[in-house]
């Protein structure tokens, strides 16, 4: 799955038109956040490596289960959303911090957590009954 970013420069309809200029033999179905391509790894690879030289800091891109269409998943033949969009919608949310965060890279401390006693751990427990 491709998908844009909130602050994309770029369309699906212009992401699905470049997506089909490269001639891979792949198949690309347009969707609300980006697009769906499958195909040969190589092929799909190359694809997302050249797309994201349009805009590198808002399209991303998250490997599908089953392919489109596929009966299983396919919300046309299930009805209602297909599993794992609610998922993608709150993930959708992060992108633009993700996008800044990339555009704007810092070093980051992260302090290791400390280990607590056994009885700590009880003392905690008990304190959650």
């Amino acid at each position: 799955m491709i998908i844009l970013g909130p602050s994309a420069e770029i369309s699906n309809t212009e992401l699905v038109r470049n997506l089909h200029m490269m001639e891979f033999p792949l198949t690309i179905k347009t969707t609300c956040y980006g697009a769906a391509i499958s195909g040969e790894k190589e092929d799909v690879d190359e694809a997302i490596k050249r797309i994201r030289k349009l805009d590198p800091y808002n399209i991303f891109t998250k490997d599908r289960g089953f392919p489109p269409g596929d009966p299983r998943r396919c919300r046309a033949k299930r009805g209602g959303a297909r599993e794992g969009f609610h998922q993608l919608e709150k993930e959708f949310e992060l992108l633009d911090d993700v996008s800044k965060a990339l555009k704007n890279p810092r070093k980051v401390k992260v302090k290791k957590a400390e280990k607590i006693s056994p009885e700590e751990f009880k003392k905690i427990a008990r304190e959650c009954k």
